[in-house]
């Protein structure tokens, strides 16, 4: 059975989403592309779990039961089995407050997601991972048999998934097949080719993450815009490039915006700052 969705998630299930996904953010940006490989792969086996024992997932999710014991059960289940960064993860994830149990379900899938998703942000493609998304999404657009084939329910789950390795053979990277091989073990309702959109969506939203939006007063070399870069990545632990805007209302400095983050050193702002210290 379906659940809801992202969209469909009330207030306290979206503000457990939120944290969760800033403490995954973190590790992200410090953790090398193989740990987070393993970390999706150990997220995405906890996801098929929980949806195939809806009971276990109540009992995760459940609100009359205190965080701790929701813990305890998430580590008695999953201690040894997967990676120490997954089981923090679930275990900080189940202690929190969900509205509906299917929230938690989806929160997991998200969290999976965007972890092996880290994996193209450490090597630089999700340039590509997006773009081959994007095209598998629009080719099973245009072949509703084969969409129809991979999200046959009645079939085996091992068929169909070897049904589109074959399908994508050594055209897409690891991460890709990976994404879209979780989209069809666990569909959540959504048809492949809606998946694949949706994938392609996220992927375009992390690589907005590691684009540093740069307004500067005046034009950067390419030194600068050189250095600027490399400071830039060793920040945050992944590269990142730079789209530089022209902003002669700045007076000075910089204004430097990663994702949701600003950093802003513009002369300006430094005036504000220093007229908000002055006694009134």
């Amino acid at each position: 059975m379906a659940s809801g969705g992202i969209a469909a998630m009330q207030s306290a299930s979206r503000e457990s989403l939120a944290e969760a996904t800033k403490r995954l953010d973190a590790h992200v940006d410090g953790a090398a592309a193989a740990d987070l490989a393993t970390l999706g792969d150990d997220l995405f086996a906890v996801l098929r779990l929980i949806v195939s024992e809806p009971t276990l997932r109540r009992h995760l999710a459940d609100p009359s039961v205190p965080a701790a014991a929701r813990t305890r059960l998430a580590d008695q289940l999953f201690n040894g089995k997967i990676g120490r960064a997954a089981l923090d993860i679930v275990s900080d994830t189940v202690s929190a407050r969900w509205s509906r149990s299917a929230d938690l379900e989806d929160a997991i899938e998200a969290l999976a997601r965007r972890a092996t998703l880290g994996v193209a942000e450490k090597d630089g493609s999700l340039d590509e991972v997006e773009d081959q998304l994007f095209r598998v999404g629009r080719i099973l657009d245009r072949e509703p048999q084969l969409a129809q084939l991979l999200g046959d329910r009645t079939q085996p789950v091992d068929g169909r998934v070897g049904l589109l390795k074959k399908v994508l053979g050594n055209k897409v990277s690891p991460v890709t097949a990976t994404l879209l091989e979780q989209a069809v073990r666990v569909p959540q309702g959504r048809s492949l080719d809606r998946a694949a959109e949706q994938l392609a969506e996220l992927a375009a939203a992390r690589r907005d993450r590691s684009v540093a939006h740069v307004r500067t007063p005046v034009r950067l070399s390419p030194g600068q815009e050189q250095q600027l870069t490399e400071s830039l990545s060793r920040v945050y632990g992944r590269p990142i490039s730079l789209q530089v805007e022209l902003d002669e209302s700045l007076i000075g400095g910089l204004v430097v915006n990663v994702g949701d983050e600003l950093i802003d050193g513009s002369v300006a702002s430094r005036i504000a700052a220093a007229r908000r210290s002055l006694p009134s």
